[in-house]
């Protein structure tokens, strides 16, 4: 091979890849498609081989491809740390950070922390995505990943950064209606309102209690996907939710929503998640190192401790 590719078509072919769309990847980088379908050509050319499939309706990658790309992102990455490095300004991060969590901790919690970071830190390019469901890091090209509740993934590092932990309440209304239960295997035979989230087993409750872990079977004539709308359908007295402390501490201090099972909780941390091979990245560990302390209670509004909700 007689040439070598441009950092720049890496990094074009790496947004290809993550948005999976030729016109997405022109509108973000400000040029036309015709510019990016160039540009991927010459890649294609210069590497000799074909690096994506095209339909009208997306686009994938190919099985060199795939190779291409994970060697890409790997080259882009040590070149940004190779700069950071060398940097004066290492404690002054910049560039592109792209982050995930879950739709309603993103809008309660993180948001907030991430409009004081972009203050304090103006030459960070932040790129915050809402997802509830369970997050490829990789593959998806994400940086960070701050995630409510259990890390099982073993190839990732995580860093716990505040406490949390989920409670079941219910409306007034609901419990006039149905009765309150007064053990964890009754919340079988009542109306629960399911959420399915993240890497959550959905339908599936594992709560601490008096006798150490318990698991509960629930199911309801509601569920959905985004926590917001399960607070909701309780306080419309629906049923049973498992949510946040913080997410319902308001509603639990002015009566609209009662702690039922006050014997059990559900551990939920707050942890920082990111790919290894990102571990020494500068922007990375000052975006945890802010969020962590913005999570602690000195930079509590909420008036609820150092839970958060999810």
């Amino acid at each position: 091979m007689n040439n070598q590719p441009l950092l720049e078509d890496l990094t074009l072919f790496c947004a290809v890849v993550r948005l999976r769309s030729f016109a997405a990847t022109a509108r973000e980088q400000g040029v036309s498609n015709a510019y990016v379908s160039k540009r991927i050509a010459v890649l294609e050319a210069t590497m000799q081989v074909r690096l994506l499939h095209r339909t009208t309706r997306t686009v994938t990658l190919t099985e060199q491809g795939q190779v291409v790309h994970t060697w890409a992102q790997r080259i882009l990455e040590d070149v940004e740390q190779m700069a950071e490095a060398v940097s004066s300004e290492k404690m002054a991060p910049s560039g592109l950070l792209r982050l995930c969590t879950s739709s309603g901790f993103g809008r309660n919690r993180l948001g907030p922390a991430l409009s004081a970071l972009a203050r304090q830190y103006p030459a960070l390019e932040i790129q915050l995505e809402l997802i509830d469901r369970k997050v490829d890091l990789i593959a998806e090209d994400i940086h960070l990943d701050i995630r409510v509740g259990r890390v099982h993934e073993p190839h990732l590092i995580s860093r716990r950064i505040a406490p949390n932990q989920r409670v079941l309440c219910a409306a007034p209304s609901y419990l006039e209606r149905y009765g309150e239960p007064k053990t964890l295997a009754e919340l079988a035979q009542h109306r629960c309102i399911a959420i399915r989230e993240r890497n959550e087993d959905f339908g599936r409750w594992v709560l601490e209690g008096p006798k150490g872990s318990e698991t509960v079977k629930v199911t309801g004539p509601l569920s959905a996907s985004n926590g917001e709308i399960v607070h909701q359908w309780a306080l419309d007295g629906h049923g049973i939710i498992l949510r946040s402390i913080w997410d319902v501490n308001a509603a639990l201090a002015n009566g609209s929503l009662q702690r039922i099972l006050p014997a059990y909780m559900q551990p939920a941390d707050v942890w920082a998640v990111y790919p290894s091979r990102l571990s020494a990245s500068a922007k990375v560990r000052v975006c945890v190192e802010f969020v962590e302390q913005w999570l602690s209670p000195q930079h509590d509004t909420m008036g609820s401790g150092t839970m958060v909700s999810c």
